[in-house]
């Protein structure tokens, strides 16, 4: 495996793989959940416009607390504690699901926003327990390995979930839906189990960055426009939901094989995240570039599809574009700043994605009911816009030290 031929066995790749672990099952857990939530909700009563709201609010919840979160570990320093919070919360609020009754659809977004409220808990103090291990790996094997196992999970859990309404008979209903979040409290148990293995095995992976690297932090500008960058792209990122009820809505695929179209996704991201990963420490920004580039006209794909075949390549593209996003986008983060505001530069990092993907999919909720065509060139065009800015940081930059551990 690319990972592995200069550090096989390493206590910092160890760590990195058991992390993954704990990710392979959190995601089966509340990657599964969301495969179904673009079926489910309409189910509850919900609108496109209010699925397309609770989708960007949902996200908006998840990144923008990220911010105070990423603070408050830097500050404590307690990063185990804040990553077993989030977890804690992050994986009691799927199985809850099951019990949302007929027209409870306000119940089920709450639960919702409960989820990615617990990821915006742990997520910044995970990144940067994270981040200690690419001192001795790289920034973007790191990230691109979690995001590796992190998405074999997220294939695992839809694909569980095409079964389990397989079994069901196929059925479009509350019933087969309330069975599939009951059956996800088995993975987000094993979520916990591995979690607390990790805390016992690695009380300290701060060590494995033993000095402040000989970088520092880059200007804040520069930081600026990389958040600008990464603002524009998820704007026009496409959530997940929006894409299963329009698919649904098109009737060219049945209603139960909607998880194996996340779960395909899904398994694009798990390798897009370890090719650009490995791209990312050797040509670093650049490789923002080009996966920017392949990720922004998915939208033209599926939502002009009139086949199947189509919407596939639709799918692939927006796959790829979350390989970037989980992987080099945050390796990205590390190679900008120093170790001792890592967290807070994650939490900002985070909570400025957020709030833009909250307000692109709320803005393309709404044009998805008024034109799909707008809704296509605002995708695509927002997007692309954030190419040139990538192409300026490589320049501001140079070719930065982390580059080297390559």
């Amino acid at each position: 495996m690319i990972m592995l031929q200069k550090n096989k066995m390493t206590p910092a790749v160890s760590f990195v793989f058991l992390m993954g672990i704990v990710s392979l099952f959190a995601d089966m857990t509340y990657e599964g959940a969301r495969s179904i939530y673009g079926a489910y909700l309409p189910l509850l009563g919900a609108s496109a416009t209010m699925i397309g709201f609770i989708s960007g609010l949902g996200e908006l919840v998840g990144y923008t607390l990220r911010l105070v979160t990423g603070i408050i570990a830097d500050k404590t320093k307690k990063y185990w504690g804040m990553t077993l919070l989030g977890y804690g919360v992050n994986l009691v609020a799927i199985p809850f699901l099951a019990l949302v009754p007929e027209d409870g659809w306000m119940l089920a977004c709450m639960l919702i926003m409960l989820e990615r409220t617990g990821k915006a808990i742990r997520q910044p103090a995970k990144n940067t327990l994270l981040s200690f291990a690419s001192a001795q790996i790289g920034e973007g094997k790191v990230f691109a390995l979690q995001e590796f196992l992190d998405q074999l999970g997220a294939f695992s859990g839809p694909l569980l979930l095409f079964f389990c309404l397989w079994l069901k008979g196929g059925e479009n209903s509350l019933e087969a839906y309330a069975l599939c979040f009951a059956i996800l409290a088995i993975p987000a148990l094993i979520t916990l189990f591995w979690l607390l293995k990790a805390k016992q095995r690695f009380p300290h992976p701060e060590h494995f960055e033993k000095e402040e690297p000989a970088k520092t932090s880059t200007p804040p500008q520069v930081f600026l426009l990389y958040l600008s960058a990464i603002s524009l792209f998820a704007l026009g990122f496409v959530d997940f939901p929006l894409i299963t009820m329009h698919v649904a809505s098109l009737d060219i695929v049945p209603a139960s094989t909607l998880p194996l179209l996340y779960a395909g996704a899904m398994i694009v991201d798990a390798f897009a995240a370890l090719f650009f990963g490995w791209l990312y420490d050797r040509i670093q920004f650049i490789a923002l570039v080009l996966s920017g580039f392949l990720a922004a006209f998915f939208a033209i794909f599926i939502f002009a599809a009139s086949s199947f075949w189509t919407i596939a390549i639709g799918v692939i593209l927006w796959g790829i574009g979350m390989g970037a996003q989980e992987s080099i986008l945050r390796a990205a983060v590390v190679t900008l700043t120093a170790k001792g505001n890592r967290s807070t530069s994650f939490g900002l990092f985070e909570s400025c994605f957020g709030l833009s993907w909250f307000l692109g999919s709320w803005l393309m909720g709404w044009l998805y009911e008024v034109s799909v065509i707008w809704l296509m060139v605002f995708s695509v065009g927002t997007q692309l816009l954030a190419l040139p800015l990538y192409a300026a940081i490589y320049l501001k930059t140079g070719k930065l030290p982390g580059a080297s551990k390559a």
